[in-house]
């Protein structure tokens, strides 16, 4: 059985010391829960690749206390990383950056860079200080499954794969960090998250997104985690549905009607006021308030997977601008392919 703490001072010593000695253990972040481990401790990586049934070929993102501790485990600071780190730092922004020779291939996928970002929770800020060590933390769940944003997410997926897990509450954001490659000649967002393109823009203004149509096959080692066009899924496949709100619920109800009729159990992924029932429903917030919709999304999730569901529809969210990019971003991921265009 995986051992849980409070969040106290004893209960971070702790934690620390297991992080120390080459353990593993989940504790919270802002954005969602983390599986760490000894960043430089080459077998202690290894063993949080078993544990999650992470491929060895995605990278991991470096969480540290300071600018300055990031800069022990990179070659050169690019020109932007101090602006970048001064508006942003800490929070969720994860830095890919030209990697020191300390950091291990197991972190990097043999790449030469390291994605780096320091956290702004307190528990892992805490952590990370009583620990004394860069600390290797990709989200703390299955791969491929939603990310964790409660301890029972976690428990629920590694209960017995790892040593320990700080339990502090719910997260805040509820998707994984926004990954800035400053490697490349224009800055570029590998991965969407809280912090926005036009976030970005204030400080970088070249900076520009990543061509989603081109997608990691899975062979050759990842710039960035969450590149697999099938990611962040529940066990029950799900569908999205993109397009005018009422037009797409119109359609989504009518689908999960004809599924029901063939005997399937279906839940629905749905806004707070859309107007739908009498199936699984699990409303995830409402379009005016995205940020809230971005914590609540894995939850909602895992909720529609403990319902039992065979089949799984989701109604997408705006994507133009801000967090909501990063919200259809993980429902496409979730989907897989099966993703549903309705005309207005």
């Amino acid at each position: 059985m995986t051992d849980v703490v409070q969040p106290d001072a004893a209960g971070i010593r702790r934690a620390a010391e297991v992080l120390r000695a080459g353990g593993l253990v989940a504790f919270p972040t802002e954005t969602v829960y983390g599986l760490g481990v000894h960043a430089l401790d080459r077998e202690a990586v290894r063993r949080l690749f078993v544990a999650k049934g992470r491929p060895a070929n995605d990278p991991l993102i470096v969480h540290v206390a300071t600018l300055d501790d990031a800069g022990l485990l990179i070659a050169e600071r690019p020109s932007a990383l101090a602006s970048l780190a001064d508006r942003f730092w800490p929070g969720p922004l994860t830095l890919v950056l030209p990697r020191a020779a300390v950091v291990p291939d197991e972190v990097t996928a043999g790449l030469s860079t390291v994605a780096i970002r320091v956290p702004a929770h307190p528990v892992a800020r805490a952590l990370i200080a009583a620990a004394g060590i860069p600390i290797a933390a990709p989200s703390a769940n299955l791969f491929s499954r939603p990310s964790p944003t409660r301890a029972a997410h976690v428990l629920a997926d590694l209960d017995g794969r790892i040593d320990l897990v700080v339990d502090g509450g719910a997260t805040d954001v509820g998707v994984e960090s926004t990954v800035l490659d400053l490697t490349q000649n224009i800055p570029t967002v590998l991965r969407p998250g809280a912090v926005t393109l036009e976030m970005l823009r204030d400080v970088l203004p070249q900076v520009r997104m990543r061509d989603a149509s081109h997608t990691a096959s899975g062979a050759e080692p990842m710039a960035s985690p969450g590149l697999l066009s099938r990611h962040y899924s529940p066990r029950a496949p799900l569908t999205l549905y993109e397009g005018r709100a009422a037009a797409v619920v119109a359609r989504l109800a009518a689908d999960a009607r004809d599924a029901s009729r063939h005997g399937q159990r279906v839940g629905i992924l749905a806004a707070d006021d859309d107007p739908v029932d009498g199936f699984t429903i699990v409303r995830a917030g409402s379009e005016s308030d995205l940020a809230g919709v971005a914590a609540r999304l894995y939850a909602a999730l895992r909720e529609l997977d403990a319902a039992g569901t065979d089949v799984i529809l989701a109604r997408g969210f705006p994507a133009d601008t801000g967090i909501g990019v990063a919200i259809q971003d993980r429902l496409r991921r979730a989907a897989a392919g099966r993703i549903i265009h309705v005309d207005s």
